[in-house]
């Protein structure tokens, strides 16, 4: 129970009718580009995972928050 080539042949058929020849040229030629983009970013994001960037290290340290007092804030007399 599924598309036979007659079936396949009469959507080509009804397809070439309503859009014309010209349009499914440039249908298909755009389809074409956009496979090709798809795979072109497929790949390179296959190639970044195999190659994890390097972890970079710090020549200085974190601040150090712990040896610091609140300020204090002058006090308003009404």
């Amino acid at each position: 129970m599924g598309i036979g080539m007659r079936e396949l042949v009469i959507i080509l058929l009804v397809v070439l009718v309503i859009f014309g020849t010209k349009k499914l040229r440039s249908v298909g030629s755009d389809l074409g580009h956009a496979v090709r983009g798809f795979k072109k970013a497929v790949s390179e994001g296959e190639e970044e995972q195999s190659n994890p960037p390097k972890q970079i290290r710090a020549e200085s340290s974190d601040a150090d928050f712990a040896d610091k007092q609140p300020e204090k804030k002058p006090e308003r007399s009404a």
